[in-house]
């Protein structure tokens, strides 16, 4: 019989289902003040119902904040979700001594700044539908389960051709790119089925030792960077079942993939593994972590 792996272990112990984490649980065992940051850029058509569901996990008790970081959209965003109960900030005026922002890791990145959650829940604000166990799930492990201090959703996602959609196919950057990666370079981190999951949950005190890559390298950046940091025991999955947004074209995910490539490359160059990278395909910025923009402010 094979041996039983520290990934078989990881795995049976921490996979969960969103499910386990009903927002009345949530409400009665979280120890941490709880902030929800949403991304969004022209996201009019979602956002309403995004945010609805997110003040409901407040008012049940779940959350304490929701915050969409809106990204100087010209659609109206902004004045719909505040409209719909969430605070709103747009990210350029937040550590506007970082220069222009460079896409959704450096809005969550600065986002960090306007946040006040012990606890940081990231969602994406194009979800449609949107359904708040995608947030209340994530949020489970990391408030409930002792030493998770990270967790990611996982779903199945449905491809939409035409008139037509599909139980599988979306995700093809994560199948593609992403998991390839991460079994020949971090097999450990081989049990997520969503890597580059934009639902997400972690301990404020992580996230701000971490530095943020700009762009679409954020994801894959940060669970690499928190598996660095702790290991694999405190980071956690959730089952978020079946989750829709809009699919881009194969131009856009060849970009996505080389962001999440180059994510990847530096940190095999950083820990010594990978000697002649090569001249990158796309440039990232990597954002410094946040304790230390504290304590230069300080």
């Amino acid at each position: 019989m094979r041996p039983v792996s520290t990934l078989d272990r990881w795995l049976a112990t921490r996979t969960f289902h969103h499910a386990d984490f009903p927002p009345e649980r949530l409400a009665v065992e979280r120890d941490a003040t709880v902030s929800v940051c949403v991304p969004a850029k022209e996201c009019a058509r979602t956002i309403e119902g995004v945010v609805r569901a997110l003040v409901g996990l407040v008012e049940q008790g779940a959350f304490d904040e929701v915050l969409v970081i809106d990204a100087s959209s010209e659609d109206g965003t902004a004045e719909l979700a505040r409209a719909a109960g969430a605070g709103v900030v747009d990210e350029a005026s937040l550590l506007p001594a970082f220069g222009p922002v460079l896409g959704k890791g450096d809005a969550m990145w600065r986002s960090l700044s306007a946040s006040t959650g012990d606890v940081v829940v990231f969602v994406d604000g194009d979800s449609d539908p949107f359904e708040a166990h995608f947030a209340s799930g994530v949020l489970g492990p990391v408030v409930c389960e002792p030493g998770a201090e990270l967790a990611k959703g996982f779903y199945r996602r449905p491809f939409r051709a035409g008139p037509t959609t599909l139980p599988e196919g979306g995700g093809r950057v994560t199948e593609l790119t992403a998991k390839p990666l991460l079994r020949r370079h971090w097999p450990e981190l081989a049990g997520f089925h969503q890597p580059l999951a934009g639902e997400m949950a972690a301990r404020r005190a992580l996230l701000e030792r971490l530095p943020f890559s700009t762009g679409y390298a954020v994801e894959m950046a940060l669970l690499i960077d928190a598996y660095r940091d702790g290991g694999l025991r405190r980071l956690a999955q959730v089952d978020l079942d079946a989750r829709q947004n809009a699919h881009q074209s194969l131009a856009g995910l060849t970009s996505m993939a080389d962001h999440v490539l180059e994510a990847a490359t530096r940190r095999l160059v950083a820990d010594g593994r990978l000697t002649d990278p090569g001249t990158p395909v796309v440039e990232i910025v990597e954002r410094p972590p946040m304790r230390t923009v504290r304590a230069s402010a300080a």
